[in-house]
């Protein structure tokens, strides 16, 4: 995707004939092509090597009707002294001027009455001077176009940015099957690697090989053809073992490719060359960091020796412009990072310097600082912003892990607890236990710091499900809690010890262990293992049909978490709840707190909690007599499990509800209705799935190709549709839904509204066209 390797050096109409083929990059297109529609001068921005040519180049193209007076490349790449840019643009315009007038005059005479598009390519070296010439034309020239590539903006009024990005990656999930659609990056090695070694193709054996290569090089498209190029001597698996040694191997073997563009290493000299001393410091000190950073982290980490902390937001700002910082917009704030391949030339420079080791001391202690003030205010109003906030740092995190670790293994464990419910709303259980047994496995001795990572990754086994270890993990750490005296210790292994029995279906024994832990939570203050405690106290009680208890226990959590303004933990209380009262028959109440706790879940990520939300919704539905509903919801759950790996993974005691619930619903659906049911939530979207569960879209019964997508009742508008077609009036309807006749009255009205209808006997004949069409019987009489 690079000019490089895509030119002749012959022009037609203006512009190089393309010698390789143009990959993708057709929304990028797109979208350039809708800019230069509204504004006179777009600027594509982006690191050497993106692809910035290539695609100014493909849209010039694309536009060459549009500019009946021509469209015109002029490279800027080779000019060293800026005062020659006009004279170079007369010359690459083909204006035959031979008079004494100053080039700017020859310019603005010439271009004044043309309709023209200009393409001012690689204009960073010569940014003021292309700054200058530019909005002189502009202002002389009223049909003039001009779309400039630079790694930073030229800054003028009129113009308009558009960032070019890295060429699509492959899915680190996705299937490696060459019959599925290839990502861009894929495509270009494979095409580029073709004209090197003829015969060359992408193959189910090579094809993750491949992958791995283009994800390693970002999918910087400079990079990938290099790469590419090195296959006429190496193999991929060769190539992929040699790219630890990147700029040393990718050397461009073509002499008629500009020198900037010879290999990375060329191409990130001349950024590094164009950055200030103290710009070009900050490089080297960001590239400490391994995922992206905001502004307050580069002020901790980078400032001092030479950068005063004031000044660090200029500089960031610097290096943005420079495209060597690239800006990202996330829902919490402006984040910053470095692609791979100019981090790694950037710690080059870090290490020639000699403050490697410092910056990592710096960069491990900031995150230590982070993560520790996380958990510290984790139980309060800020607890959705912190783990949002942990969730974007998790690659500074690991590097911050891996730090602490080498330095002393109790730093490590120390913060990974300090992380726990970073682990576990993540979805990274897995890490956070390695990181855990690794440094517990390289520390020894009594220490508090050690107990409580002992009964930290006990709670990660049992949500895993992985009983036994979590057993003898809590037996060390009550081992250590006790010798010690830490009673915060002991409140937590006895309540993990209660989630274990209730696991093995000793709930008396989980009753009394959850009844201890919520005293020695309250005696020693902490909220958030109180509040624990009495949610499974809730859940224990109410699997033993101890009602009132189970809801007093649910509703003293409540209240805890409503006082603190804690949000999480308060779903899975509400939660509990909801359960109980499913099985008191409030259905309302029960539906409305699950899908409050939904929302919650779904805010943090929580795959787990989503998924015993969505447990106890579809409970609910089929003690309604929504099958149907019931059915879709169960094949959502069948996404969501399958995504985490084991079912009601830490509530397994509940399986009970669950097989009893699919079990009702496929007797009283019938095998087929009730397979398709489950095939329809099975083919949900997860936006369309969280909807359906929040009743806030009507179930897409088309699903699996059958009746009418655009199907626009709400679930329970649904249900007295079938009722009404069934030919039952609405106090007849009240009475059987156990609901006000005005409340019946609206949703009749809202039903005919959304129809477009007019009568109750159109109703009649498009339920039986939605039941015709899915092969459904009529509902309601089962």
């Amino acid at each position: 995707m690079t000019s490089a390797t895509s030119r002749t050096q012959t022009h037609a109409g203006g512009l190089p004939a393309e010698v390789t083929s143009f990959i993708g990059r057709r929304h990028e297109v797109a979208a350039v092509k809708r800019l230069l529609a509204d504004a006179r001068m777009v600027t594509l921005t982006g690191p050497g090597g993106v692809g910035k040519t290539r695609l100014a180049l493909r849209v010039a193209t694309d536009l060459r009707r549009a500019f009946p007076d021509g469209v015109w490349l002029v490279e800027l790449a080779e000019l060293d002294n800026p005062v020659l840019l006009p004279q170079t643009l007369i010359a690459e315009l083909r204006i035959q001027n031979h008079s004494a007038q100053p080039p700017m005059q020859v310019l603005t005479e010439h271009l004044r009455e043309q309709r023209t598009l200009v393409v001012l390519d690689n204009c960073e070296h010569v940014l003021d001077e292309s700054a200058t010439v530019a909005q002189t034309l502009l202002r002389s020239a009223p049909e003039l176009r001009i779309l400039a590539t630079s790694r930073q903006p030229l800054g003028i009024l009129s113009e308009q940015m558009f960032t070019v990005p890295t060429l699509p990656l492959p899915g680190c999930e996705s299937p490696h099957d060459t019959s599925s659609p290839i990502a861009d990056a894929v495509r270009l090695f494979a095409e580029r690697a073709a004209a090197v070694s003829p015969g060359f193709t992408v193959t189910n054996e090579n094809l993750d090989v491949i992958e791995r290569i283009c994800r390693r090089l970002d999918g910087l498209p400079l990079g990938i053809e290099l790469a590419a190029v090195r296959l006429r001597a190496l193999s991929v698996h060769q190539l992929l073992e040699r790219l630890d040694d990147l700029f040393r191997l990718l050397r461009a073997g073509s002499n008629t490719i500009v020198a900037r563009h010879r290999t990375l290493r060329a191409l990130i000299d001349w950024s590094h060359g164009l950055c200030t001393e103290e710009e070009r410091l900050l490089w080297a000190r960001l590239s400490v960091f391994t995922g992206s950073l905001d502004l307050e982290a580069a002020e901790a980490v980078c400032a001092g020796d030479g950068i005063a902390r004031d000044e660090i937001v200029d500089l960031v700002i610097g290096l943005v412009e420079k495209s060597v910082l690239l800006r990202e917009d996330h829902p919490y704030g402006v984040r910053y990072r470095l692609l791979d391949t100019i981090r790694q030339y950037g710690r080059e420079q870090l290490v020639a310097s000699g403050q490697e080791q410092e910056l990592k001391r710096r960069y491990r202690d900031y995150y230590r600082r982070l993560s520790h003030e996380a958990q510290a205010q984790l139980f309060g109003p800020a607890q959705v912003k912190l783990l949002s906030r942990l969730r974007v740092e998790h690659p500074n995190l690991r590097t911050a892990l891996e730090y602490c670790h080498a330095e002393h293994a109790g730093l490590c464990i120390d913060m990974a607890s300090d992380l726990l419910y970073h682990w576990i709303t993540s979805s990274h259980l897995g890490e956070g236990r390695t990181w855990l047994e690794q440094g517990l496995a390289d520390t020894a001795g009594q220490s508090e710091v050690r107990a409580r990572a002992f009964w930290a990754c006990g709670w990660l086994a049992i949500i895993q499900g992985d009983r036994a270890s979590a057993i003898g993990l809590l037996a060390q750490s009550k081992e250590l809690g006790e010798r010690l005296g830490l009673q915060p210790v002991l409140g937590y292994v006895t309540l993990y010890s209660g989630m274990v029995a209730m696991h093995e279906g000793d709930t008396a024994s989980a009753i009394r262990s959850f009844e201890e832990a919520v005293a020695h939570h309250r005696a020693g203050g902490d909220p958030a293992g109180e509040v624990q405690a009495l949610t499974w106290l809730s859940l224990a009680r109410s699997f033993l049909g101890d009602s009132e208890r189970a809801v007093a226990a649910a509703e003293e959590g409540l209240a805890i978490c409503d006082a603190h303004g804690e949000s999480w933990h308060r779903a899975y209380a509400a939660t509990a709840l909801g359960i109980e009262l499913w099985r008191q028959g409030d259905t309302r109440r029960a539906t409305a707190l699950a899908q409050e706790s939904l929302r919650v879940f779904h805010a943090l990520d929580d795959s787990v909690g989503v998924g015993l939300t969505v447990e106890v919704l579809a409970w609910i539905a089929a003690s309604q007599g929504d099958h149907a509903r019931a059915g879709e919801l169960l094949g959502i759950l069948r996404n969501v499990w399958e995504a985490i790996g084991a079912p009601l993974l830490g509530f397994g005691h509940l399986s009970r509800y669950h097989d009893e619930c699919a079990d009702r619903t496929r007797r009283l659906l019938g095998d087929q209705a009730f397979q398709r049911a489950v095939k329809r939530g099975a083919r949900c979207s997860p936006g369309e799935a969280l909807a359906y569960a929040l009743m806030e879209e009507a179930p897409a019964r088309a699903r699996d190709g059958e009746a009418d997508r655009s199907a626009p009742l709400t679930p329970r508008e649904m249900e007295i549709a079938r009722l009404i077609a069934r030919g039952m009036r609405n106090k007849e309807i009240a009475a059987a839904l156990v609901i006000a006749q005005r409340t019946v009255e609206g949703h009749a009205e809202h039903i005919l509204h959304k129809l477009g209808f007019t009568s109750r006997t159109q109703i009649v004949g498009w339920v039986a066209e939605q039941a015709r069409r899915t092969g459904e019987g009529p509902h309601g009489g089962e």
